[in-house]
């Protein structure tokens, strides 16, 4: 994408960062909410992927890439950053995108919870392994995309996110509290990251299969939420482990199963015959109120 290009130093590491052009979209002449506005509005959940592209060129939100240095490496982990409006300190919820990387529907989701009053900080974690070092926009195809997340080890994959968030919990006008959240591949990350991360405030998984190791458990410090499909029968059969560990630990998880609801039917949201976007509207109205409720601090 075109733009400008600013270096800045935050804490001592250069930090490369690419304004994106055009990405305020059209004037909106609306009021902007007051951070105490944004927190009783819940508004309808982002686009499916057909919408996405059309959606970001109208948000009036401003976003911008940022290259976030990784220890041990020379490549940097791509990063788009979508804020609210507003001028006031918003806490900050860390997306972990599908198997099929950084695309404009993940982005489109950042900035759905940009308007609900987050900032929404998406990491490619592809970045580096493309060709030339690239990240998901290097790659040819989806299929190739899908098999370069699978080579990713996991410890890579969490390495990732800490640099990630690190960066974020340290950026301006942020309370320095964080959530993640993920969908398929990436639920599954965010629920393995509540397990390896304990600086986290709240974890969502969408359609992410569960930890399949009972002993790591014991290990997650963030309250879960587990939305997933009805019809998505390889993931809903990890459910009882979560909910019997978490149990077991005195953890808090929170799950619902949406029936009819297949898997990815948040960018999926045409399909089922209108029970995936039924899925959708309930599961992010429960998002967003999960949200709030454990950053608010």
């Amino acid at each position: 994408m075109a733009g400008a290009r600013r270096r800045v130093a935050r804490g001592g590491v250069a930090i490369v960062l690419v304004l994106a052009a055009g990405c305020a979209g059209p004037a909106v002449d609306t009021q902007v909410e007051t951070a105490t506005e944004l927190a009783t509005r819940i508004t309808d959940p982002p686009p499916s992927e057909a919408g996405a592209a059309d959606a970001l060129a109208a948000s009036p939100r401003h976003g911008e890439w940022v290259d976030i240095e990784l220890a041990g490496s020379d490549r940097p982990i791509t990063t788009w950053i979508v804020r609210p409006e507003g001028a006031f300190d918003a806490p900050v919820v860390l997306v972990v995108h599908e198997i099929f990387g950084l695309t404009d529907w993940v982005r489109a989701v950042a900035d759905r919870l940009a308007e609900n009053g987050f900032v929404a900080v998406v990491p490619d974690l592809l970045s580096g392994m493309g060709p030339d070092g690239g990240g998901t926009a290097s790659v040819a195809s989806r299929d190739e995309v899908v098999r370069l997340i699978r080579s990713l080890e996991p410890a890579d994959a969490m390495a990732r996110l800490d640099a990630v968030r690190d960066h974020a919990v340290a950026l301006p006008a942020t309370t320095g509290r964080i959530a993640a959240l993920g969908f398929c591949w990436g639920g599954s990350t965010s629920f393995a990251y509540a397990v390896t991360q304990p600086h986290l405030q709240a974890a969502v998984v969408y359609y992410g299969s569960s930890p399949v190791e009972t002993a790591d458990y014991h290990l997650v410090g963030a309250p879960v939420l587990g939305l997933y499909g009805g019809d998505d029968e390889r993931v809903n059969a990890t459910i009882p482990t979560a909910e019997r560990e978490m149990a077991r630990y005195g953890k808090h998880f929170e799950t619902e199963i949406f029936a009819g609801a297949g898997h990815g039917f948040l960018r999926a949201q045409e399909g089922r015959h209108g029970a995936n976007r039924e899925a959708s509207v309930r599961a992010w109205r429960r998002t967003i109120e999960f949200l709030r409720r454990y950053t608010d601090g």
